[in-house]
């Protein structure tokens, strides 16, 4: 087996970088095929159940206006997604079509939230809301509807109407359509292509993407007993520009500091490098200083880092080789500065 840069010295990890890179990239792993699945996350048969609810008060879409669209959310609150996905927007463009045509105003991170809300409260609807809440959400009830309703309207030759959809483009006569003669599976794999599966629900989760190998890392130091503090996101630390992802023991006299990320982005990779790079230079200085200093550790994985083979060899180097993926975390404490906030085991003498 060949050795892990966190096996080697420094000599060797200079002389023989290259190789270094390579045995890193063959343990990273592209973690976009699997994704957390949320506590928003919606199973095939709610959906279809929202759907069932929709297509049964509006008359297999024959009655679709406002009322029997209320109806409807009222038995289900996951209408309110159903009806979203058939105007085909994200609820921030939902939410400015309530303001530009029903002049309602709905901010983003409300109609982010009610989006949420509707994947976990089915009886949602059916209690009393607030009137604010009442109006906004009867604002983007109707202009879905209009919408939904009209169909795709005409556009100049070099654009395209997103309405322009094998269930909206005819307006009800399309989605009737689509519901009662169901989709042509090349025409369902088209939408796909134009939407990219999984996207509205890889962009809820992508913060728990990168919480993955966090906590990870927080698992294996508190199974070890190790003393350690994980910062939270955007938390300022004294003494430090971008508060790391971890210290062990503390950020007032830390032995060792973690940077974490799993991302398929390089550019997200290359934040994250650059941050590894930057804790590198403050331990060198202080090095040089003659003060205390800490161990960089580096904790990384998915595609966005194997993108550019120049960055890995950095932060190899910039961490002397204190760098792991998934495949090797196991290995995290034995091969760093962590093993030293082992607890020690109690000596029993022999009976």
């Amino acid at each position: 087996m060949p050795q892990h840069p966190f096996e080697v010295g420094g000599d060797y990890l200079a002389s023989h970088i290259d190789e270094m890179v390579d045995v890193t990239f063959a343990d990273i792993q592209s973690q976009f095929l699997i994704m957390p699945r949320g506590q928003n996350f919606i199973e095939f048969w709610s959906f279809q159940d929202a759907y069932e609810a929709l297509k049964q008060e509006t008359d297999a879409f024959a009655r679709v206006n406002d009322g029997t669209v209320w109806k409807a959310l009222e038995r289900n609150a996951l209408v309110f997604v159903v009806v979203r996905t058939i105007l085909g927007v994200s609820p921030p463009e939902w939410a400015d079509l309530a303001k530009a045509e029903r002049d309602v105003d709905v901010p983003q991170n409300v109609a982010r939230q009610l989006d949420a809300t509707c994947r976990i409260k089915a009886n949602y609807f059916s209690r009393d809301l607030s009137a604010l809440s009442r109006r906004r959400i009867e604002a983007l009830v109707a202009v879905a509807v209009e919408h939904v309703t009209k169909g795709a309207p005409s556009v100049a030759v070099a654009t395209l109407h997103r309405l322009n959809k094998i269930d909206t483009a005819e307006g009800l006569t399309s989605l009737r359509h689509a519901a009662s003669q169901h989709i042509p599976y090349a025409a369902l794999l088209y939408e796909r292509y134009l939407g990219r599966p999984f996207a509205s629900h890889r962009d809820a989760v992508s913060e728990l993407v990168g919480d993955v190998m966090e906590s990870a890392i927080e698992d294996r130091l508190a199974g070890a007993r190790i003393t350690f503090r994980k910062t939270k996101r955007a938390e300022r630390v004294p003494g430090f520009e971008q508060a790391p992802d971890f210290f062990v023991p503390t950020e007032i006299a830390p032995a060792a500091i973690i940077e974490a990320k799993i991302t398929g982005d390089d550019g997200t990779a290359r934040d994250k490098v650059s941050r590894v790079l930057n804790l590198a230079t403050m331990r060198d200085n202080r090095e040089r200083a003659g003060q205390a200093t800490f161990e960089v550790i580096a904790c990384v994985d998915g595609r966005g880092f194997r993108v550019r083979r120049e960055d890995m060899r950095k932060i190899l180097l910039a961490t002397r080789g204190k760098v792991f993926t998934l495949a090797t975390l196991d290995r995290l404490i034995e091969h760093t500065r962590l093993r030293d906030f082992l607890p020690r085991p109690t000596h029993v003498p022999p009976r």
